[in-house]
């Protein structure tokens, strides 16, 4: 009789799960709390317009392609994706602009222009990026299930060459001596919610992945991604029931056994959590049942910043790339603003999503979609969002002036605000922390919550709580670990399980 395995959450890792354990022979079912498939992958959609919901940005799919190829699917036939070029033009509210791209001899010349004295550096960071990132994939690809997984020959190896001790920031004044320079390599440590300023040097990698491998638009948005891997799932058998909050975990002698929905228990030989793990641990599993991830220590655990989100759909066309940021005139206040303070800048950074410049699918002829997002504090009792709300998105609405997006509003024909308020309630997430635990060293490898759930026997975790961490890439890892130790507790092989990189 074939295995069974439950899936809380249709996000990405969830349905990277579902994929590989599906075509293993394992009896999948996913359980979703709301009508569509996706998670914070997933659409909005009004009027004529689509928005994706969280993720916008496509990097590095081999992951992906890697995933797709195991079930015998090939990603590129599944959906249409194109390269961005250029990748995303920087506004630097110190002055200056940035136009990003991956050709980098052109990127080059983009750089000199802006300070001439860094652009000799561009092609050392890449060298020097390529090797960390050959040399710290095993470490994305692989359980970290306790401290003897950290305290190998390998990895002790790897220390003075990433150099945890050392600031991204800091890490990036190896090579540019320009502030804004450093910026536009490290601006992407808000891909994980936290400041260049204190994320880890290892995070270089992550520009570095940018240039190295493309920055993509998935036709319909990032949310085709997802609605491609629940159309493969269903093909190799996954059963999908929408619309069913979770509402306990069972279990049995400690151990998990199913779970508990308003249609009644149903019971699995394991059961993969892919929704935020603060809010499911905290709400939906007993505290008795948690001995080292209890809610004292989810409460005092570190947190990513968490995001206002506007939805525009709008008369007419911006003159605007696929991709822009404005990182603000004092980028240090305005992340300490975030961070420590836990108030509303005044001049804050933010990011613009103009779609359909590639894409024009996503809204009616003539019209277009932009996707505003400004970092915020995750909640915190020095910002009520019930008073904030209005305040702050005609803040936002000015702000978008300085890429030169004016007399907006009265082309705005559709519009949904999120704050981080709503994250927290309709998420759920855990303080409205929209890109989970943060990733310093003391909330990374062994120290998150570990893949094969080390409180409850039978629960595994997938997702941007887990090891490796946020990010689309390394959430369809964490998928691809936490299958294998599913099957090999199953006792089911995970042989074709394995990352390429294992097998040369």
């Amino acid at each position: 009789m074939a295995r069974t395995v439950l899936i809380v959450g249709a996000g990405p890792g969830g349905l990277g799960a579902a994929m590989l354990l599906a075509k293993a022979g394992v009896r999948v079912t996913v359980v979703e709390q709301r009508e569509r498939i996706g998670g914070r992958t997933s659409a909005i959609e009004g009027g004529g317009y689509r928005f994706d919901v969280g993720p916008t940005f496509f990097m590095y799919p081999r992951v992906l392609e890697e995933i797709f190829a195991a079930t015998g699917h090939d990603l590129h036939r599944e959906v249409e994706m194109v390269k961005l070029d250029p990748q995303y033009r920087i506004t630097f509210g110190a002055g200056g602009d940035l136009l990003c791209t991956p050709d980098l001899e052109q990127m080059e010349r983009a750089v000199a222009a802006l300070a001439p004295a860094d652009a000799g550096a561009l092609r050392r960071f890449m060298t020097d990026n390529r090797e960390k990132l050959a040399r710290f994939r095993p470490c994305m690809e692989n359980p970290f299930l306790s401290w003897r997984d950290v305290v190998t020959p390998r990895i002790l190896r790897l220390l003075p060459f990433l150099a945890p001790w050392r600031s991204l920031n800091d890490e990036l004044g190896r090579y540019f001596s320009d502030p804004r320079v450093r910026l536009a390599f490290s601006f992407q440590s808000k891909y994980l919610g936290m400041s260049p300023y204190r994320c880890p040097s290892l995070f270089s990698i992550l520009s570095f992945i940018e240039y190295e491998y493309g920055v993509y638009h998935p036709i319909g948005g990032c949310n085709a991604i997802t609605a491609a891997m629940a159309r493969v799932a269903r093909r190799l058998g996954v059963e999908f029931r929408l619309n069913e909050p979770v509402e306990e975990l069972r279990l049995e002698g400690g151990r998990a056994v199913g779970i508990r929905t308003a249609s009644g228990e149903t019971r699995a030989d394991a059961v993969i959590v892919n929704a935020d793990f603060a809010d499911f641990m905290t709400r939906h599993v007993p505290a008795s049942a948690r001995h080292r991830w209890t809610d004292a220590k989810i409460a005092r655990s570190k947190y990513s910043c968490s995001t206002f989100m506007l939805y525009l759909g709008i008369e007419g066309c911006c003159d605007l790339p696929h991709h822009s940021i404005y990182i603000s005139r004092d980028y240090p206040r305005n992340l300490e603003e975030i961070e420590k303070r836990h108030v509303l800048s005044a001049d804050p950074s933010f990011y613009v999503q103009n779609a359909c410049v590639t894409d024009p699918s996503l809204a009616p002829p003539g019209h277009s979609t932009l996707y505003v997002l400004v970092p915020v504090s995750h909640m915190h009792p020095n910002i009520d969002w019930s008073c904030e709300r209005d305040r702050f998105r005609a803040l936002a609405i000015s702000k978008l002036a300085q890429l030169g997006i004016t007399n907006l509003e009265s082309r705005i024909r559709f519009e949904k605000i999120t704050t981080p308020a709503d994250w927290e309630s309709q998420g759920p997430i855990y303080r409205g922390a929209t890109f989970n635990l943060a990733h310093n060293l003391g909330q990374m490898l062994h120290l998150r919550p570990r893949n094969r759930f080390e409180d409850i026997p039978g629960t595994y975790l997938v997702g941007g709580g887990t090891h490796p961490g946020s990010g689309l890439p390394v959430i369809f890892e964490s998928s691809r670990i936490t299958s294998r130790l599913v099957l090999e507790d199953l006792g089911i092989s995970s042989a074709s399980l394995a990352p390429r990189s294992q097998d040369t």
